[in-house]
């Protein structure tokens, strides 16, 4: 719970406060106290004593003018009934507020926050198995795939890093769960839109940064791409960043905290790499995951695990266990051809894909790949460009999350960038079929990339049933 009086001093301590409205009168103090016993952004999960926040660009007072609410926060005074407060930054207020409700869940966990274009899934489920070691399995995790609060039962998540109301909600459901540590992914879009705002991490790591979530509805420019994701390190206590980045001396000129830094421009290089073992920071690691960039995560991990009070055997333990859903999965057909499954979907990360594929299969590789609909555009040219480059490699393109535009047509503007014939096969499951029946040997490959495991389609905003391309492809091994 949280008094009125209590919020009114948060906001103007944080110089988010404008006035009170009630009755059309303004007041810069309430006339008396007020307890809400609830916070809510969703109209339809309220009490009589909760306080509302309006929030969102397609926010409608007609959602809130019958409800029998406490009080709103807004931007903007609808003139409503309800008593309002009015504030400088909704989203802001939120979080605030929000981790003050829930009584400051932050403090009873060491918090550590992953960021970058990619990696930060597995470099998330790196550190908590190496946590896990640690601390007997008492991580609490929130990825862009899955979320547990007691260590032990996984959800799927809605987003990257859930709105304010929810993270520190589920920040005190790990603390009553007897969580002791908290490993998350913070999205460029967090830090964008005040999801984590008033948060300090423990420690905040920065894998790396490549052009992505760029466009209309996310991010204008890579300039602000990039503003946003080092927010993360001047929020946290301690960093760990990849010495081998795009812009690391920048990165590195602005950090103000503690930090480690890690690849083969630092003291932290990853020497004698080999497809399933690696040695760094002194020690041999064993590793699930193929792929340089994998080692390269799981050193991130075991820096800032360590930091975190891990031992360096904890470290080894929770590398040499670690495997992700959708990442970098390897199954094997009857024939010998091997078909990888791998959550790949902009052009950075499905070059390094095909880099650890290729070595090991060298005969006919296939590639099932799709963009999304109505974000990240600039993905397609990426993409397209970057398999006019890999002309050994035979395409086909497919519908991933085509949301309101229409998948063919996504499917065409990667092609454009393209001058040899591919093949598109806008559905994902013939698309797969089609793929694995076209294999002969086992040398031959078939890499499925961007959705892993997810077990949805989003077709016109709608999240569609789709059985995860793991799972479709085990049908047709």
């Amino acid at each position: 719970m949280i008094t009125l009086k209590t919020v009114l001093t948060l906001l103007k301590n944080d110089q988010n406060f404008r006035d009170i409205i009630d009755n059309n009168q303004y007041f810069s103090e309430p006339t008396t106290d007020t307890t809400f016993d609830k916070i809510s952004y969703d109209s339809r999960d309220v009490t009589p004593s909760t306080l509302f926040f309006a929030k969102g660009l397609n926010f409608k007072p007609d959602y809130i003018r019958d409800l029998e609410i406490a009080y709103y926060i807004s931007e903007i005074d609808y003139g409503l009934s309800i008593p309002a407060i009015i504030v400088s930054d909704v989203k802001h207020a939120m979080s605030m507020i929000a981790m003050h409700f829930y009584e400051m869940p932050q403090n009873a966990l060491k918090t550590l926050a992953f960021t970058g274009t990619k990696g930060k899934t597995t470099a998330a489920y790196f550190a908590k198995n190496i946590l896990d070691t640690y601390n007997g399995g008492k991580t609490a995790m929130l990825s862009t795939m899955n979320t547990t609060l007691d260590g032990k039962t996984y959800f799927k998540s809605q987003l990257t890093t859930p709105e304010s109301l929810d993270l520190f909600r589920m920040m005190r459901e790990a603390v009553t769960n007897g969580m002791t540590h908290l490993v998350m992914e913070v999205s460029s879009q967090a830090y964008k839109t005040a999801r984590v705002y008033g948060l300090t991490f423990d420690v905040g790591v920065f894998l790396n940064i490549s052009p992505d979530h760029i466009g209309p509805i996310e991010h204008p420019t890579f300039e602000d791409y990039f503003y946003c994701k080092r927010q993360l390190l001047k929020n946290s206590r301690y960093a760990v960043v990849n010495s081998d980045m795009a812009h690391f001396d920048f990165v590195k000129s602005e950090l103000t905290s503690e930090h480690d830094f890690y690849g083969d421009a630092s003291e932290h290089p990853i020497s004698n790499s080999e497809a399933f073992s690696f040695s760094t920071l002194g020690a041999a690691f064993e590793i699930q995951l193929i792929g340089r960039f994998n080692q390269e995560n799981a050193v991130a991990a075991a820096l800032a695990s360590i930091r975190l009070g891990a031992s360096l055997a904890d470290a080894q333990i929770g590398i040499a266990k670690t495997t992700v859903p959708g990442r970098m999965e390897v199954l094997t057909q009857a024939n010998g051809a091997k078909v990888f499954v791998d959550y790949a979907h902009n052009a950075d990360s499905l070059d390094k894909l095909i880099g650890v594929v290729s070595p090991y299969q060298t005969g006919k590789i296939t590639l099932i790949i799709g963009t999304t609909g109505n974000k990240a555009e600039s993905r397609r040219q990426g993409i397209g460009e970057l398999l006019e480059q890999r002309p050994l490699i035979d395409v086909i393109l497919t519908a991933d999350d085509p949301s309101f535009e229409d998948p063919a047509d996504i499917a065409r503007e990667i092609a454009s960038f393209i001058t040899r014939p591919v093949r598109i096969i806008v559905d994902r499951e013939t698309a797969i079929q089609t793929a694995l029946a076209e294999t002969e040997n086992p040398s031959d490959a078939v890499i499925i990339a961007g959705k892993g495991v997810d077990a949805y389609q989003i077709v016109d905003g709608v999240h569609m049933p789709y059985d995860g391309d793991r799972v479709i492809a085990e049908r047709y091994l």
